[in-house]
């Protein structure tokens, strides 16, 4: 795409993919965030409170797509697929989710045994952890009382007793759930109404992809607020005891987002796995700063299929359900921090206990995704299956917001290539066959 024309040398000039605006803003956000720190002012404006307004705004103008996008594009793609085809599908995305967090949870198991960030001297990490760390007893009020139930829960928020009032609490679940009983039962409707409503919900689908593409004309301005405030409040001082699992942590994720899903994506999908990642770079970033899949979700939707070629019917199932339940990231960073805990604690795990490990956090990763503080909830509950104390948990806050930013990026690669994938499955050819090659 061509900006305007530069009128001192007489050409067009190339305008700046979205990628790397959003890029070069991240780099500036450190740079300025380091430079300033938290205290610094200018004519007496705090820059960290002009971060946050900047940030927050940004953040809530995706936030603002989410209920409308999500509602259109299930109940749109549940339409297109009529009633028939749901079974298949539903099947394709469960098993494809189940799969892609399992190699993820193995992956974390992997580096955490071979790195053991926990083993060693542990005297500087056992400081962190005293009775007056106001973050952690602020941490450990919001994990108390949390337990392996709270699995049965997401059932519970799945079927909301009342779906206005979920979709304006946040309870993505179970406005899931009724927008696809909707899109099912329109489907299958006789009425004289139903190609009324479907076109209601696919002009509107189209409305809310246009807003995304005019939000994310801020999205530098947003990322940049967003990222300068994470790294002037946090700093990297307090870095160094936690460094070994920062390493382990980051490692395990990129070798699955960089190793496991391209080969998914290539042997699976039967796509070009660097493609796909020029087409999901936006919404990777956006990710990354935001660290919330729900508040990406419409830009990942635009990205899959405007950029990717997967069919609306495809990604308005797909995707908003993974943004909900499908948490790669977490899952492997819950399953490298209880471990990394047990080692800092002396616990040497046996092959049972960890296989414990890795089946908690495959539920955890789905069941308390909609409990704030869902990774350190998460987190609590493998502890307490293993026998270990919740107070470990203040070994993560150090690291834990930027890891966040990190798992979700992961997060939400990996609900697009499930898009990706079963939209190959389903036959669609989308912009990234490998057969596309010689046509493109």
């Amino acid at each position: 795409m061509l900006g305007p024309t530069n009128k001192k040398f007489g050409r067009t000039m190339p305008k700046l993919a979205l990628h790397w605006q959003i890029a070069i803003a991240i780099s500036l956000a450190v740079i300025a965030g380091l430079l300033g720190g938290a205290d610094a002012e200018i004519a007496g404006i705090k820059l960290l409170a002009v971060y946050a307004f900047l940030g927050t705004l940004f953040l809530n103008a995706l936030k603002m797509l989410i209920v409308p996008l999500v509602s259109a594009s299930i109940i749109s793609g549940m339409a297109g697929i009529g009633g028939d085809n749901l079974e298949r599908l539903g099947g394709k995305t469960l098993l494809f989710y189940a799969t892609s967090s399992l190699i993820a949870i193995l992956i974390g198991l992997t580096v955490v045994n071979i790195i053991q960030p926990g083993v060693g001297d542990t005297e500087a990490l056992a400081a962190s952890l005293s009775s007056d760390n106001a973050e952690l007893n602020a941490t450990l009020a919001k994990v108390e009382g949390r337990s392996a139930a709270d699995i049965v829960q997401v059932f519970e928020r799945m079927i909301p007793p009342n779906v206005i009032a979920a979709a304006a609490n946040g309870q993505m679940l179970g406005l899931i759930f009724f927008s696809l009983l909707y899109g099912f039962f329109l489907a299958r409707s006789d009425s004289e109404h139903a190609e009324v409503q479907l076109n209601f919900w696919q002009g509107l689908m189209d409305i809310m992809t246009s807003m995304t593409m005019w939000v994310m004309k801020f999205a530098p301005i947003g990322v940049f607020g967003l990222v300068a405030k994470t790294v002037a409040g946090t700093g990297f001082d307090a870095f160094a005891p936690m460094l070994k699992f920062f390493f382990a942590a980051a490692l395990a994720l990129a070798l699955h987002a960089f190793v496991a899903m391209p080969l998914v994506l290539r042997y699976l999908g039967k796509v070009r796995p660097v493609k796909h990642y020029q087409a999901m770079a936006p919404a990777m970033l956006t990710a990354f700063s935001t660290a919330s899949s729900s508040a990406t979700l419409p830009l990942t939707m635009e990205c899959v299929q405007d950029k990717s070629g997967v069919s609306k019917r495809t990604s308005g199932f797909v995707l908003p359900l993974g943004a909900t339940v499908n948490m790669d990231g977490t899952a492997l960073y819950e399953c490298v921090a209880a471990m990394f805990i047990a080692q800092v604690y002396g616990l040497d795990l046996s092959f049972a206990q960890q296989f414990t490990v890795v089946m908690v956090a495959l539920l955890t990763s789905i069941g308390v995704a909609g409990i704030p503080a869902a990774s350190l909830v998460a987190i609590s509950v493998i502890l307490g299956t293993i026998g270990l104390p919740l107070e470990g948990i203040g070994l993560l806050l150090v690291t834990d917001r930027i890891l966040d930013m990190m798992r979700t990026a992961v997060n939400v690669f990996s609900d697009s290539c499930a898009a990706v994938v079963i939209a190959r499955s389903e036959g669609e050819q989308t912009a990234i066959a490998i057969n596309q090659g010689s046509r493109r």
